[in-house]
């Protein structure tokens, strides 16, 4: 993961890298390193049938050559060199996976050799040293964590008791957007604002009051922004883990000054959790009904013996699930709906088509309830045919197989980094009809779903490792879009033109901010302005 969203050629990282170093005496050290490490890279045995690689530099492989770009840079590669390809980064082999029937057998076949992670330095900061989800290795630890996931915080059960709490943040985003009609608006901006107020309004049972709305927004934006420019950025010491020791380019400093400010919320949260009494809930048969929210039941989980006795569940695994949600749940769904947006806004059929849809599931002069989503077969659709020219994660994480295994005909060394070229898989044209082509009407099909079985389309990942939050992505993405879409047009300010290009990162976003205006669809300004209290 750590070499995604490179912002500068890495020839130019590397040279400020040394600069920065600033004593010649230093510079020197650092290439006497570098060499040392190279040559025992070249003296150790290496394993036969390696698969094909462009050619490299000496000390450098092919770091020098990598593009900003990666998910097109390895899609071209992969047109020269075949669907499994190798790349040698410093001392670190990479491998990289283009062809759904190579990916079964990293993800299906072979999963439990490939279902562990090579850690970058900044992904182990960020994540109380790779306590969380995403990063720790396959074993008990992980499938207790996965189990505390997937089966309680993130289950459809779980996730209705919170619905309210989702929804009221979904009617200020409207309320918000009503009182802005007819001006110019950060779609991204705003939609990044949504979801990030309804995680962490499920996280501690309460929504961000008004007045800090826009602040404490901008304050979440401006983290996740800069923790995945770190995870992305090329560190020295993930090339050369040798020098790891050195932070020579301050890599881990400033991680550690970022998880520093989100642990402060964290505490505070924790603090909350802490003292508030559970909240109650008036049920339709008169019952109460006690209800946590996630950092409440977290702590349960953490004071009581955890759904494994055997593998305690501490206050770093609350923190790091924490950091897990805000990180990975914010930036994820929020490019999804504005990557969605902004094609749907080139198609005027299509929007049509979901416009019709939802006024015949939903009807004029209501609000889209999540109980509706299912009956959205074409905003379904649109949803999946997004996730296909845009995954989330264009590259997936990264995995790490266990022992030496061969795949594809070739032999994967141990340690190795094993990338999955989704986004590619996801745009060939001998699996795709005009892959380039938004056609939602292609997933109309219902074969087509996000478990990862099918290895032509799996933007969520697939195996063990599939990702643990599709659940609540899918009821985030679809319920404010539908609503985005159901009560209001939208128009490109006049002069300005729509695009969709991608900007290349951890999390795939487009390069150029959406900004459109919205347009109240229905007449009656009560409907807006009670929305919040509906």
């Amino acid at each position: 993961m750590n070499i995604q969203n490179i912002t500068m050629p890495l020839s130019s990282a590397l040279s400020q890298t040394l600069y920065w170093c600033g004593q010649p005496t230093t510079t020197l050290l650092l290439f006497f390193l570098i060499f040392l490490l190279t040559c025992y890279r070249f003296l150790k045995p290496k394993p036969q049938n390696l698969p094909p690689a462009p050619p490299g530099l000496p000390f450098f492989g092919n770091l020098l050559s990598l593009h900003p770009q990666l998910h097109t840079y390895f899609a071209a590669l992969a047109q020269i060199h075949g669907p499994i390809f190798k790349l040698q980064l410093g001392t670190k082999l990479a491998i990289v996976i283009t062809s759904p029937t190579v990916a079964r057998e990293v993800l299906k076949d072979n999963d439990t050799v490939f279902a562990n992670r090579d850690v970058p330095v900044a992904g182990r900061i960020a994540t109380y040293g790779g306590s969380d989800i995403v990063w720790t290795p396959y074993g008990a630890e992980w499938r207790m964590l996965r189990k505390v996931c997937v089966v309680k915080m993130l289950s459809t059960t779980t996730l209705d008791s919170v619905y309210d709490l989702r929804r009221n943040e979904v009617c200020k985003t409207v309320s918000y957007l009503y009182d802005r009609a007819g001006s110019a608006v950060n779609v991204g901006e705003q939609v990044f604002l949504t979801v990030m107020n309804v995680i962490t309004s499920m996280m501690w049972g309460g929504a961000v009051e008004e007045v800090e709305r826009e602040s404490l927004g901008a304050e979440f934006r401006e983290l996740v922004a800069e923790m995945t420019l770190l995870l992305g950025k090329p560190n020295v010491s993930d090339f050369f883990p040798g020098l790891a020791r050195f932070d020579l380019q301050g890599v881990e400093k400033q991680m550690q000054a970022l998880v520093s400010r989100l642990d402060g919320i964290f505490e505070r949260m924790i603090g909350e959790g802490v003292k508030v009494d559970e909240e109650e809930e008036e049920e339709d048969d008169g019952k109460k009904k006690k209800r946590k929210n996630f950092v409440q039941y977290l702590l349960h989980l953490k004071d009581s013996e955890g759904p494994d006795s055997k593998t305690p569940f501490t206050m770093t695994h609350v923190k790091a699930l924490l950091m897990d949600m805000v990180v990975g749940g914010t930036d994820t769904s929020s490019n999804t709906v504005e990557f969605a947006m902004a094609e749907i806004m080139q198609k005027a059929e299509v929007m049509k088509r979901v416009q019709e849809e939802l006024e015949v599931v939903v009807g004029k002069d209501k609000m889209v309830e999540e109980s509706h989503l299912h009956k959205l077969i074409y905003l379904q659709a649109v949803m999946k045919e997004t996730l296909r020219l845009h995954p989330a994660l264009p590259l997936l994480v990264p995995h790490c197989p266990s022992q030496t295994t061969d795949v594809g005909g070739y032999t994967i060394p141990k340690g190795s980094r094993v990338f999955v070229n989704v986004w590619a898989i996801h745009r060939d044209p001998s699996i795709w009809d005009k892959p380039l082509q938004f056609d939602p009407t292609r997933f109309l099909d219902a074969k087509w779903d996000f478990t990862g079985n099918d290895f032509n389309y799996f933007p969520f990942g697939s195996g063990r490792r599939i990702c643990a939050g599709i659940t609540m992505a899918e009821k985030t993405v679809l319920h404010l879009l539908a609503t985005l879409l159901h009560l209001f047009d939208w128009t490109i300010p006049q002069g300005q033109k729509l695009e969709i290009s991608e900007q290349f990162g951890i999390v795939l976003r487009k390069k150029i901010p959406m900004i459109a205006i919205p347009t109240p669809r229905f007449s009656n300004p009560n409907f807006y302005n009670n929305l919040i209290l509906s």
